[in-house]
């Protein structure tokens, strides 16, 4: 455990800062660790160019976006009749269907399944297994287990970083994107029981030293639990989608499977996948296709895992649902393509956002699904230069810049009435002298006259911030120096003849 320059307690520097601290000051916090920031910008620019040379050869990609929206928003229309048809089929094929409405619910109903089917450890513990999952994530499912006496073991290899590292996830596809190859090394010589001291930070050892901390998890585990990228509710199938492996063990060798799933992650028909087996590969990890993609109908007699489990998460989805903006939030695939567009999370990373879902599609989901309130007072929704960037990649075309907009605004009226986060006094003085000076154009020139004595005074006298209202913008950048004349001074001198 360490301590912050926040003063907070932290582990690795991040821990829980946002618990007391909204995101523009642990923003800047992590602003200052250069080394994330190198990773994060060497990590997120090789996803981008490869995701950008796997769209470049679809000449449908728009269409195909187009299609993944109009399905989503299908969905969203029809959710209580396609969650109930999903119950009917996956129940009909042996698998038994839970609902949750909230993350205590979801726990407790994952707790006491493998406690029924887990066996006890000599350490007098249980053990599962876990495939990469968000939604698990989000309800905090790993430390509820802990405290009931069950280890929950990460083996997708960054969130078996993130976990021996005593870390937090800091991105949705790659939750150890802020670690390089040295500081994976030096958590596996620390955590690692039977590993090579001799062991080096090439990728291909690195990965093989995982392969054998897992290889007999995998043999020897009773019960998995996993998230699901889509649930199909024409045939009651899940599927997972993977890069590793390590999925496909986790759902196939254990004689128990636990699924939770958001209850958005569903698709009408079996058909309706195809346009999503070609988005997300292309958005997430920049690949033509998945290396692993596993797909499960219920139970199958002598094949696979006999006791079937599917936990239908809201946790705040219903909120989200009821908003007419923010429901589209809901259309989310989980790519990541926004995170890696975005310039304010490459230079802050992840755990600024204090949120499981970090980047754009965080500063969204987050407040849609605990509502503006419960989310520090709504700063997420700040965390943004509103570029587009991430709509522009959004493989469904989530608006997310559109819908940030309206979440400030809803800030503004729940949490700053009068005035929002400026005081009053302050932004009716700076309007009204604009309001002044731009309202004549004599006004207008004598103010610029200025300008040749503003730009030679403002750097000799070492001023480069602005007190009040412009304090905000220049906390984090110098101001621009000013020209040594207006444009209007300009065209009086050299275009004049030319009128």
């Amino acid at each position: 455990m360490t301590t912050t320059p926040l003063g907070m307690p932290g582990v690795a520097g991040h821990g829980n800062l946002f618990e007391e601290h909204p995101f523009p000051q642990v923003a800047e916090h992590e602003l200052g660790n250069v080394q994330m920031r190198t990773n994060l910008r060497h990590a997120t620019q090789t996803i981008r160019s490869k995701r950008a040379a796997r769209v470049v050869e679809m000449p449908d990609w728009e269409q195909l976006r187009e299609a993944g929206s109009a399905i989503k928003q299908d969905v969203m229309a029809r959710l209580p009749e396609l969650l109930e048809e999903f119950e009917r089929q996956f129940t009909r094929r042996g698998g038994t269907v839970h609902w949750a409405r909230d993350a205590a619910e979801a726990n407790d109903i994952v707790g006491q399944l493998i406690l029924e089917n887990a066996p006890i450890m000599a350490d007098g513990r249980r053990e599962v297994i876990k495939v990469k999952s968000m939604a698990t994530q989000e309800i905090g499912l790993n430390e509820y287990l802990h405290d009931e006496g069950i280890d929950a073991v990460e083996t997708d290899l960054a969130e078996l970083i993130v976990q021996l590292g005593g870390d937090k996830p800091s991105h949705i596809l790659v939750p150890a994107i802020h670690r390089n190859r040295d500081e994976i090394r030096d958590i596996f010589l620390r955590k690692m029981e039977d590993v090579n001291p001799e062991l080096s930070n090439e990728p291909t050892e690195l990965a093989e030293a995982s392969r054998k901390h897992l290889r007999r998890k995998f043999l020897d585990t009773k019960v998995a639990v996993s998230g699901a990228n889509f649930g199909i509710a024409d045939t009651g199938t899940l599927s997972v989608v993977e890069s590793e492996g390590n999925g496909r063990m986790c759902l196939t060798l254990p004689e128990t499977l636990i699924t939770v799933m958001g209850i958005e992650k569903l698709l009408p028909t079996f058909q309706d996948l195809e346009v999503f087996m070609q988005l997300l590969p292309r958005s997430s990890t920049g690949e033509r296709m998945n290396p692993y993609s596993s797909l499960w109908t219920g139970v199958a007699a002598g094949d696979g895992p006999q006791n079937v489990h599917v936990v239908l998460l809201d946790n705040g989805r219903t909120r989200a649902l009821a908003d007419e903006h923010g429901r589209q939030a809901l259309h989310c695939i989980r790519c990541s393509a926004c995170m890696n567009v975005c310039p304010v999370y490459e230079r802050t990373g992840g755990h600024a956002y204090g949120s499981i879902y970090p980047g754009p599609i965080g500063a969204i989901l987050t407040p849609l699904l605990t509502g503006v309130e419960a989310a520090e007072n709504g700063s997420l929704p700040y965390a943004s230069s509103l570029c587009g960037s991430c709509y522009d990649a959004c493989p469904v075309k989530i608006n997310i810049p559109e819908m940030l907009v309206r979440l400030r605004a809803q800030d503004v009226e729940r949490n700053h009435p009068g005035g929002g986060r400026v005081p009053t006094s302050q932004l009716d003085v700076a309007l009204a002298g604009a309001s002044w000076m731009m309202s004549a154009g004599k006004r207008m020139d004598l103010v610029e006259r200025g300008l040749p004595l503003a730009n030679k005074v403002l750097p000799a006298a070492g001023i480069f911030a602005l007190p009040g209202v412009g304090g905000k913008w220049t906390s984090s950048r110098d101001i621009p120096l000013p020209p040594k004349q207006s444009f209007r001074r300009w065209w009086k001198q050299n275009r004049k003849g030319d009128e």
